[in-house]
């Protein structure tokens, strides 16, 4: 139905978690970011601040020219609803768990099928985090056993060095000049 691609590359990660914005889940859906976030609002005590939040200026700026926000200074409250289009107020976003709680405000068919797709993307992910996880766990351990190993090299290299510090007794004859010589 919808590429896997592009519903990764709706997650971002704001604040600690992972996130989508109201805008990209609104197109997922094919509904009007209006729609979704008036259908949230009229249901508001199913998304608490771990559902979903509202970016604040400084993160605005952040995320602003990636997805073409208006500036902090150029928000308007949530409520007003611009004629000239554009966005006005400033953006929700969506935990896992408030995407999940979104199925049961947005009751369509593509609303409920494409929230089961956002969920096997959010595992997939997980799954993902927790395989890097185990190889990065399993490099550190290689490099503990190499490191011992090459300890021993280090050491034999460090005894070798020592030794040529060491001045060294010259080969050869040795002419003493001050004394004199019967002949």
């Amino acid at each position: 139905m919808i590429p896997d691609e592009r519903i990764e590359a709706g997650i971002l990660f704001i604040r600690g978690k992972k996130v989508m914005i109201d805008r990209d889940l609104a197109t997922l859906y094919g509904v009007e970011t209006k729609q979704l976030n008036q259908a949230v609002r009229r249901n508001i005590k199913r998304f608490p601040d771990d559902f979903m939040f509202q970016l604040n200026e400084k993160e605005i700026e952040i995320w602003a020219p990636k997805f073409g926000f208006l500036q902090p200074d150029n928000l308007r409250s949530q409520f007003v609803t611009s004629n000239r289009g554009g966005r006005r107020y400033r953006p929700y976003v969506f935990t896992e768990q408030g995407i999940a709680m979104l199925s049961s405000v947005l009751k369509s068919d593509r609303a409920i099928q494409v929230n089961i797709q956002i969920m096997r993307t959010f595992i997939k992910i997980r799954e993902m985090v927790a395989t890097n996880k185990e190889l990065r766990d399993k490099m550190e351990k290689l490099e503990e056993k190499y490191d011992s190993r090459f300890k021993i090299v280090f050491n034999a290299i460090r005894k070798l060095l020592s030794e040529e510090a060491k001045p060294k007794n010259r080969i050869g004859f040795r002419i003493d000049h001050n004394s004199e010589r019967d002949l």
